[in-house]
């Protein structure tokens, strides 16, 4: 897996590196057993899906649409990361790159809330 020395500023660009890092890592998973090729569809589901949902964030339709989004793009990097732990703890991961997608799925956790705190800070009071 080629890994990248500087991180994308823009979130959208983060997350497709990340979903693409995914992607690669699920298929050299996939060749060892069939324990790994069940967590890799599992990972591959949820990795893959943060940065579908912060795409889809970016035309939402009102600020509670572009909220939703980014929530549930939280909820699949918080996924990610535990289906990625699970693969280094049982040694269905090969070499380091597994350890570096949970950090990176780690500081897409914090990103991600943080722009959903602030668009709620900006949101219109009801």
């Amino acid at each position: 897996m080629e890994e990248q020395k500087i991180k994308p500023f823009d979130i959208v660009e983060r997350t497709f590196q990340f979903a693409l890092n995914i992607v690669r890592l699920c298929k050299e998973c996939e060749r060892r057993n069939s324990s790994a090729r069940t967590l890799t569809r599992q990972l591959l589901r949820s990795g893959t899906s943060v940065g579908a949902n912060i795409e889809e964030a970016q035309a939402g339709q009102s600020r509670a649409d572009f909220i939703s989004k980014y929530a549930i793009a939280l909820k699949e990097a918080r996924e990610s990361r535990y289906w990625l732990r699970l693969l280094i703890e049982s040694g269905d991961s090969p070499g380091e790159s597994g350890s570096v997608l949970v950090q990176e799925a780690e500081e897409l956790k914090r990103i991600i809330a943080s722009i959903i705190v602030k668009a709620k800070q900006n949101a219109p009071p009801k």
